[in-house]
């Protein structure tokens, strides 16, 4: 069994928990043995359990995060002792990068971090799909230290017949998606939107002089952005996720704000093409234009913000 070693500050103990729930087909396994300092007992010697711990672990995930870097604790004992030990060829150091931070200029940034580029688990349209690619990354991990002995406990891969590896990559076949998928990529759909408006007006003030910017975060299903230039309103929208009061179940879109949620521009509903879901833009703000109509999520959000960003131009 590998150990598998987690250094976190406490102010990330959510995520922490969530990344141990993503980890736990791993552990259900008997792959991995999950370690971090809750497992500590009574009267158990802080430093010198954690030492030992870290001293045995064969995968060390540093959960990395501004709290993380401002943390003497797990910068200067257990990510300077990790890395010794990476350096070493003892045990394998893995970045998790949590939420966004000035990690890449530490000696964390020689290092092949996950999620994939180095992107926030908190900047995902989910949190689920930030962490499914942690525990991928780390299953990757124990699959090149025990190749072996993991590699007869695959679930999902049927054995070749014979001595050919040979076989067809065409395998998908259609599906039929329930109500219940649709409002799950609906709902991670707007916090995607949502998350990908607000990065990028902190961008925008960023690059430009004189350029301000407000978002409002209204509730769970709707969200108001303003950009101001030199104190003057330039653009304005809203961004809102129907319900079953309005005329249809996705995402719209109103140069005016949320105002009443009655009247908008643009509008985007989820279809399927009997492989994957998409969201497929009414095309009211540009009509007559050939537009993409089956989006993704990051598709459909920069789709909206070429909207609200052409009023600045």
């Amino acid at each position: 069994m590998i150990r598998l070693f987690l250094s976190y500050s406490h102010q990330d103990e959510d995520l922490r928990k969530e990344l141990e729930k993503h980890l736990a087909a791993l552990r259900r396994d008997g792959v991995i043995d999950i370690w971090q300092d809750r497992r500590i007992g009574p009267g158990d010697e802080f430093d010198r359990e954690i030492s030992n711990q870290l001293e045995s672990a064969d995968i060390v995930l540093l959960l990395v995060s501004s709290d993380f870097l401002h943390s003497d604790y797990c910068y200067d004992i257990e990510m300077k002792r990790a890395l010794e030990r990476h350096a070493e060829g003892s045990a394998r150091v893995i970045p998790v990068i949590l939420r966004p931070c000035d990690w890449q200029k530490t000696p964390l940034g020689k290092l092949n971090a996950t999620p994939t580029d180095g992107r926030p688990v908190i900047e995902h349209a989910s949190l689920d799909r930030g962490f499914l690619e942690v525990a991928r990354a780390v299953r990757t991990a124990t699959e090149q230290l025990q190749p072996t002995a993991l590699a007869g406990d695959e679930h999902d891969v049927t054995p070749v017949v014979g001595d050919r590896p040979d076989r067809s990559s065409n395998l998908r076949i259609k599906k039929q998606f329930s109500d219940r998928d649709r409002h799950r990529f609906l709902d991670e759909g707007f916090e995607y939107i949502a998350g990908y408006f607000e990065n990028s007006l902190k961008e925008l003030e960023a690059r430009n002089s004189g350029v301000e910017t407000s978002f409002k975060r209204i509730d769970a299903n709707h969200f108001e952005v303003v950009a101001y230039v030199n104190g003057e309103e330039q653009s304005r929208c809203g961004i809102w996720q129907g319900n079953g009061s309005s005329m249809m179940d996705g995402f719209l879109f109103s140069y005016s704000g949320i105002g009443h949620g009655n009247s908008y521009n643009e509008s985007m509903s989820v279809n399927d093409n009997g492989y994957t879901l998409f969201l497929a833009p009414m095309g009211m703000a540009h009509f007559g234009q050939d537009r993409d109509k089956e989006l993704t999520h990051e598709g459909a959000a920069e789709y909206y913000w070429s909207l609200f960003i052409e009023r600045l131009r």
